[in-house]
Order: structure tokens, then sequence, then C-alpha cells
């Protein structure tokens, strides 16, 4: 007997504009690389808040500059945020960054750098980052049904174990989940070369169909502009070389079985746009994995699906990432960031339906505040997507 979705539920945080979160952070979110180090300084500070440092934010334009916007505003309107201090060196763009978060409705407070100097702002950040954290600590948990948890997947160091086993197993938990009515995501657009026809023939609608070739199209154009004579170095990966996959088009197929046998795409998201309704949605985003995860979190996803083959350490500062491996020597020598084991796929020992109920098990028992082996690790794996040079 499997999870009844329908019926089941889970214990997290209700944010203001009604999303659920299952992680209840506090973020010193910096602007640019100029200030992380105030940023670090003030969660050294003040317990119970984090910092998540990056490299960008500094003379940044067009349409680069929005999506590092986006993506910041994004990550500290995460459900699993409940407040933000944001930094930077000067106080405008913090400010445009607060303001696109307090829109949803949840605490934050912005500093700019010049005009202060770091001991300044470090201190009246501390008093902020302090009062964030008292107002995160008096949150009380309430319940929820299975249909409000967003959940995105990616996979890493793909090997044949994946497209045979841990990636189908993440399928059959998008099926179920899918026809439960949650809001789900997967992308990866260079990863699908070869395959892209196979999820252009899930899409629900022709116009759906057209968005997503455009942007598949989009990315094929910059790679034939800019190839030397093929992805050699990049795509495979020399890991997923190693795991016996050859060709590209040999990882696509593997790829894509993570959205399982009867999800249809019901969208299609630029880098770091938040899905306006339920369902599956593709998002147009690289297949490295912290860029993947940080655009994925930016979206307002939760929880994240991760399969693995050869074994990728990959976390996340804000959402919970859930490794699944079906590769027995992966399992046996980095069994520490494994959180769902389906070697038994592989062996017989378990069939798909088996599988695909332990990764759900896992999602609920994270979801209701079970620390993933990525957390434990202190993985916090954060990196901004970057489109131009600087001005």
């Amino acid at each position: 007997m499997g999870i009844d979705l329908k019926n089941a539920s889970f214990e997290g945080w209700r944010r203001e504009n009604g999303r659920m979160g299952v992680r209840n952070h506090v973020l010193l979110l910096p602007v640019d690389d100029l200030s992380n180090a105030a940023c670090e300084a003030v969660a050294n500070n003040i317990k119970g808040c984090m910092a998540i440092p990056h490299a960008y934010g500094r003379l940044q334009f067009g349409y680069d500059l929005e999506l590092h916007f986006r993506t910041l505003i994004g990550t500290g309107s995460n459900p699993n945020v409940a407040g933000v201090v944001v930094i930077g060196i000067e106080p405008g763009w913090a400010g445009k960054i607060a303001e696109g978060i307090a829109a949803t409705g949840k605490p934050v407070e912005f500093f700019g750098i010049e005009q202060h100097g770091d001991i300044n702002t470090i201190a009246r950040a501390s008093r902020a980052a302090y009062r964030m954290v008292k107002h995160a600590s008096k949150l009380k948990k309430t319940k929820a049904p299975v249909v409000d948890l967003w959940v995105s997947t990616k996979c890493g160091e793909s090997d044949t174990t994946s497209g045979l086993a841990s990636c189908p197993t993440n399928g059959n938990a998008f099926d179920k989940l899918w026809e439960n009515g949650n809001t789900l995501v997967f992308g990866e657009t260079t990863e699908l070369t070869g395959g892209e026809h196979l999820v252009a023939a899930r899409c629900r609608t022709p116009e759906i169909r057209t968005q997503f070739q455009a942007m598949f199209d989009r990315y094929q154009a910059i790679v034939e502009k800019n190839k030397t004579s093929d992805l050699s170095d990049s795509q495979p990966t020399k890991g997923n070389i190693e795991g016996g996959l050859t060709t590209i088009e040999e990882k696509a197929l593997g790829n894509i079985q993570k959205i399982g046998k009867k999800c249809l795409v019901d969208g299609v998201l630029d880098k770091a746009e938040a899905p306006t309704h339920s369902g599956l949605w593709f998002m147009d985003s690289s297949s490295a994995a912290a860029e993947m995860v940080t655009l994925c979190a930016a979206s307002g996803y939760a929880v994240h699906f991760f399969p693995t083959g050869q074994g990728n350490v990959i976390g996340n500062p804000i959402v919970p990432v859930i490794k699944i491996t079906a590769n027995p020597r992966t399992q046996r020598t980095m069994s520490e960031h494994i959180d769902v084991d389906v070697t038994g796929l592989l062996q017989k020992r378990m069939n798909m339906d088996d599988a695909g109920e332990a990764l759900l098990d896992c999602m609920l028992r994270t979801a209701d505040g079970e620390l993933t082996a990525a957390e434990i690790l202190g993985h916090r794996e954060f990196s901004l997507t970057r489109i131009y040079e600087s001005a």
C-alpha cells in the first residue's frame, strides 16, 4: 500500500503570502561581492542566521542585471525563509532587493555600506538580524496538505545507473506528485540535447511546446556559435564518461526519466521565474548543479530531488536537497551523502513503485524537519547564473 498523497500532510511554516516552507531560515543576503564580508560578520555575531556569499553584483547590465535581481529577490522570498537582512555597497540596489522581498509580506531590512563603513554597517545589520531571529523563533509550525509542497529536481554526476534507476525513481515520485496537483519543476536545458523532441511531445499545449522549443533552440544557437568541434570536457563530464555514458544523447535520455511517464509539461519558465499555477514546469537553466538548484530556490521551490550516479555532494543554503542513488559503489563509498538508496532496483530487490514510495517517504520526513545528508554535512552551495561580461 503506497503513500496516500491526497490525505497525507506535513508540518511547516505558513508564510505571509500563503506559501508553505519546510525550513525557517533568517538570511544575510549580500547584493554584491563587496558585501560578503559584512554579511558573514553579522552571521558570526548573531546565532541563528545565515550569510550566503556570492561572486557577483557589480557592473552588471541588461538581462544579466535583471536576472541578478530576480534571483536574489526570489531567494529572499523563498518560503523556507522567515526574514532577510540585505546588505549592499550602495543603498539603492539593496533597497530594490528588499522591496521585492517585502512584497511577499515577510520582514526584511536593508543597509548600504558607503558613507557608513563596515563596522557601523555590521553593528546596524546585527541589530536587525537579532530582531529577525527573535521573530523567526516565535513562529509556530502548522499542518498542511502535501499539495502545498513545491518540489524541484535536477540530477548530477550521472552514469548508467542514473538513467536505469535513480532518475526513473524520481520520475515515479513526480508522476504521483503531478497527479496529486503539486507544483513541480525540471530543467537543465543543455542536458536535453538529443532527447528534446521527447520533452516537446510531452508539452500540454502547442503554445507551451513552442515556448519550450524556443528556449532549447536559443541555447543550441549559443553552443553552435561558441563551440570548437563539440562539447568535449563539458558534456558529458569526465565523471559521466567514467560511469559509462559516451554521448550527450545518452545522458539526455537518462535525464528525461526524471519527469516520469505520466507528467505533462504544464508551463515554461525563464531562469528564476516563479510558476503561476500547479503542474510540471520546465525552467530554462544551467546543468551546473549549484546554479540550477539556486535557480529552483529562487523560483520558490521548497524541497529538491537530486538523483546521482557517480556521487554529487551538492547542497543549498535554504532548500533541503534529497540525494538518490542506485549505484552500489557510490552507496558504499559515499553513503554519508545519500538519503535514498535504490540500489535494490538494479539488484531486483525492489520494484519501481517501491523506490518511488521510498523517495516520497523521505520527502515527507524532510518536510517535517528531518535533515538531509547535505544539510548535516554543511553543504550550502549557492551560485548565481551569469549571462554577460561585466560592463
